[in-house]
């Protein structure tokens, strides 16, 4: 007996750690070619607006394939989505290493945003699939944890091959990341149980979407979780401007602004973990939703009090991230038991929408904010304040 429960308990780690890792591929595809924005500019001719849609086109791909891939997921298994849409990625990362163009280059960004959903929902789902509500909890605080290395290392490890090789050799990197995934992915079970398995009749999918769209506490922590990361996305997305512009700086500072973050990130997580044992989610998420709020008043005061560096820039954001991370965890564990039987189409709504909302940000927010660091701050604070109400208009109707 005992053996078998190491074996389960190790089999539940491999998991996580396999969950983290696909969970990486969403910041290495947006954070590792910030650092090489001028140089593909440079290369195809273009200005930062037109390249800055070379993002949005991912994060829009990746929101709308994650309606397919949850399913998808629900019918066939976890694991077969994940080996197929890594597939389907690694194609795409080459795709775009050799884009002479571009329109080539939106065209393969846009491959890899539809690809790289599919792991993300998956292993959102496995990680339900093999634990119970509170061993569930802490193991997606385990994969934030290991997943926030992926945006302290992808501008530093983007701006060195850039220095060293070129932009190109970025891509060559994620497709081989990809073909890493793909062989440890090879290794691991399937969790859905056959008994677990629904139907893909377009019928049925959009029945299940529309039972998830009419659960007001479901869609009301999603839009709360969507908001509040926007306003950290903000910084992200944004990075390329608050470097360059905003702070006078270069491509070796990257790392300036994303590891004090990441370090805040994995803080947050490995206490949200902790305390999963102790605390509600309920208070969980409030109390980080107050972090976060103490967050965006210390950005606005530093905004117009401070001198414009990067001291000052970071101290805020690193309040906000921890609050952050605390909620990340309960939310998206909180949301997948609204619907055991659907988990997979429950994590591709959840997707869908902190993708979409992302998307908006790269797209719209960063364009019309990044006249100043004081648009920045003007737009955490919507965002905070929007995820605040959407939280406590869900709290009073949730049990």
């Amino acid at each position: 007996m005992s053996v078998q429960l190491s074996s389960q308990s190790n089999n539940k780690h491999h998991l996580t750690v396999i969950a983290a890792l696909l969970s990486m591929i969403g910041p290495f595809s947006i954070d590792t070619y910030l650092p090489s924005f001028p140089a593909i500019e440079a290369s195809f001719n273009i200005s930062r607006t037109m390249l800055s849609q070379s993002m949005s086109v991912y994060l829009f791909a990746f929101a709308i394939s994650t309606l397919l891939w949850g399913p998808i997921s629900d019918r066939i298994g976890r694991r077969l989505v994940i080996l197929g849409s890594l597939l389907l990625y690694i194609s795409a990362s080459i795709g775009c290493a050799f884009a002479n163009g571009l329109d080539e280059f939106l065209l393969f960004r846009t491959l890899q945003g539809f690809a790289a959903s599919g792991g993300f929902i998956a292993s959102r789902a496995m990680i339900r699939d093999a634990n119970n509500a509170v061993s569930a909890h802490r193991a997606m605080s385990q994969v934030i944890f290991l997943f926030s290395v992926a945006p302290a290392i992808a501008p530093v490890l983007g701006a060195w091959l850039e220095h060293h090789f070129s932009w190109r050799s970025v891509f060559w990197f994620l497709s081989a990341f990809g073909i890493l995934l793909y062989v440890m992915t090879s290794f691991i079970k399937e969790t859905l149980a056959i008994e677990q398995q629904q139907s893909l009749h377009p019928k049925s999918v959009s029945k299940t979407y529309l039972k998830i769209l009419l659960h007001r506490q479901f869609i009301g922590l999603v839009l709360s979780i969507s908001c509040g990361f926007s306003g950290l996305f903000l910084y992200i997305a944004g990075a390329p401007s608050v470097i360059y512009h905003f702070l006078k700086l270069t491509s070796n500072d990257f790392a300036q602004l994303f590891v004090p973050i990441v370090l805040s990130l994995m803080i947050g997580a490995f206490t949200s973990g902790q305390l999963s044992h102790r605390w509600t989610k309920p208070r969980l998420i409030t109390t980080g939703l107050m972090i976060m709020t103490v967050g965006v008043l210390l950005n606005t005061l530093q905004v117009f009090l401070l001198d414009e560096n990067i001291f000052n820039t970071v101290g805020p954001l690193i309040v906000y991230v921890f609050g952050l991370s605390l909620i990340i965890p309960a939310i998206t564990i909180m949301g997948l038991d609204y619907f055991p039987s659907n988990r997979g189409a429950a994590a591709s709504m959840q997707g869908f929408f902190q993708m979409m909302f992302s998307a908006c940000v790269a797209g719209i927010a960063v364009p019309l904010l990044q006249v100043s660091q004081q648009h920045f701050v003007f737009g955490q604070i919507v965002f905070v304040f929007f995820a605040l109400l959407f939280w406590f208009l869900t709290k009073n109707k949730t049990k």
